[in-house]
């Protein structure tokens, strides 16, 4: 729980819960060895009150008791006057509300309009190190929607997890290494000579992007035949590392078009040069992970349980494969000081999963301490139809068109909307759209209605003088008082769960909870200290919205 005005209550709360399950079982009212972990939480309807626990119903179990007798002993020996509850009651089938004293949400907007641009960071992460790789495309090609969903999802959760009192740092792993960079070689010799007038054979397997013809056209142009008297093998080699060097600078900076600036850039061939792969291997080989069959060496994944089997590490012809570079980046991970490691992931990796969780245990870097968000695909829809894209022959939307089409605000909102493992529908035309439909756009317009009202305000003289809030007594403002109040638990639980969607999600319902106050409450012309009040609530709601978005790497605009 974050030390807020929030969290405070529901330790307080927790606390008090817990007292009196003790005292119960003290008065022999109750019989339990351990106590399970139970919740104190925000009830959806507002009727329940303002916090409610579960308490309970998880003790049940272990006391072999009705739940509802269970919770009537709790309420007969909990001491609510730390708790700044001023009754509880048992509703359902054991559940216990808890209603707070009047007047308590006056501390939350005393604490929102205090802190400013702060509020919501907690020390909730206490400091613990997590690095977060994410996209990680090979440079062979453009970055396109479903590159676009992992980056907004990844650089948003990195923004959460700092907010939340982590020390994340983003990263970029590039393919640089291995056999895709072999055939990205070969596609562009072809191209270059293609460029040249030559008629010669596109390899069957190649990278078919325009990007790569254009690229190479452009080549052609400026240093003419050059290459041409190179031997292919050679020719291959200069052109696929020229190749690289402009991907990866095309790739950053359409990253930093989408506003994602990476910490670190890590070449997979760096690993090779410096003998981390290598190394890794012989740790393996030493402490008895690795079979010798035909010529290769094979992981014994069958180690790791049921279902697994031998995987390849180092071909025949001595060449490492991709999964022995991995095991030695994620090694290198680790021995960097990073105690959690998050990738994300296609979900047609899924298979990959257990076996470099697997990995990290036999190098003795504990699996469970490497994280692997599984991301669903992208379907785009383009006038109500379904538009068909594929990576091989190069008919699919990149990144840098998506943003010139829709706006960096609506593409990002839209992709971290949804939990990274549902697959997303994007609606190209509803993205565009300036509407209530469009959930950034209604957003945002909340923010920019806010900022209306108190430029008015400025201009008319008003709420000038001191703001007295326990005038904010109407139910549209203390909903949104009471919603505001929750934003640094959202923060703190989104990097928990590792789910940015959800504060998406919850600026949308601070939206909703503004303009319902909006609506109903006159915020100029009332007599000033009420006035003044009310706008003190306008400039924290829109701290909260602002706040929100900038963590999903969305604007809020001042004015629409």
């Amino acid at each position: 729980m974050t030390n807020t005005v929030i969290g405070r209550r529901k330790a307080a709360l927790h606390q008090a819960v817990t007292n009196a399950l003790y005292q119960a079982r003290e008065n022999g009212a109750i019989n339990f060895e351990e106590l399970p972990h139970f919740l104190i939480e925000t009830p959806r309807e507002a009727s329940h009150g303002d916090f409610a626990t579960n308490a309970a119903m998880l003790c049940a179990k272990a006391a072999r008791t009705n739940p509802r007798a269970i919770a009537q002993l709790i309420c007969d020996n909990i001491d609510l006057s730390a708790t700044g509850a001023a009754s509880c009651e048992i509703a359902g089938p054991g559940f216990i509300n808890f209603r707070m004293e009047e007047n308590w949400l006056n501390t939350c907007l005393t604490e929102i309009v205090a802190e400013g641009d702060t509020f919501g960071n907690s020390d909730f992460g206490a400091g613990k190190k997590i690095q977060v790789e994410f996209v990680s495309a090979n440079p062979t090609g453009e970055l396109h929607m479903g590159n676009a969903r992992g980056a907004a999802i990844g650089d948003s959760l990195v923004n959460i997890l700092n907010m939340a009192g982590f020390k994340a740092k983003r990263e970029y792993y590039i393919n640089d290494a291995g056999n895709q960079v072999a055939k990205f070689g070969a596609s562009l010799e072809a191209r270059y000579l293609q460029a040249l007038g030559q008629d010669v054979e596109f390899p069957e397997d190649g990278y078919h992007g325009q990007d790569i013809t254009k690229l190479m056209q452009e080549l052609a142009a400026e240093v003419g035949d050059k290459y041409l008297k190179v031997e292919s093998g050679l020719r291959r080699e200069l052109l696929a590392n020229y190749g690289l060097e402009k991907k990866v600078a095309d790739i950053r900076a359409a990253l930093e078009n989408f506003g994602v600036k990476y910490d670190v850039w890590f070449s997979e061939q760096s690993l090779h040069d410096s003998g981390a792969v290598q190394r890794v291997i012989e740790q393996l080989q030493k402490d008895d992970w690795l079979l010798e069959e035909d010529g290769a060496l094979w992981l014994d994944c069958r180690r790791f349980g049921e279902g697994f089997k031998p995987e390849v590490l180092v071909r025949a012809n001595g060449i490492p494969t991709y999964f022995a570079a991995d095991i030695a980046y994620h090694q290198d991970k680790f021995n960097r000081g990073f105690e959690t490691v998050i990738d994300i992931w296609g979900a047609d990796h899924h298979g990959h999963v257990a076996r470099m969780k697997g990995a990290m245990d036999a190098i003795g870097c504990c699996g469970d301490n490497l994280e692997v968000m599984l991301m669903q695909f992208v379907r785009l829809i383009e006038d109500g139809e379904i538009v068909k894209m594929s990576k091989r022959t190069g008919t699919y939307v990149t990144l840098n068109e998506l943003v010139e089409q829709v706006g960096r605000d609506a593409a990002r909102f839209f992709f971290i909307m949804r939990s990274a493992d549902s697959l997303i529908d994007f609606d190209m035309d509803l993205a565009k759209k300036q509407s209530a439909e469009n959930p950034v756009y209604y957003v945002q317009y909340a923010h920019a209605r806010i900022n209306s009202v108190i430029n008015t305000a400025k201009e008319r003289c008003e709420g000038d003088c001191a703001a007295d809030f326990s005038l904010l007594n109407a139910p549209a403002e203390m909903a949104l008082i009471r919603r505001l109040a929750d934003f640094p638990d959202e923060v703190a639980a989104a990097a928990d769960t590792r789910e940015p969607h959800r504060i998406a999600a919850y600026v949308q319902e601070v939206a909703a909870s503004f303009h319902t106050f909006y609506n109903s409450c006159h915020c100029l012309g009332c007599e000033p200290p009420l006035t003044a009040a009310r706008l003190a609530l306008c400039k924290a709601t829109a701290t909260v919205i602002r706040r929100g978005l900038n963590a999903l790497g969305v604007t809020a605009p001042e004015k629409m």
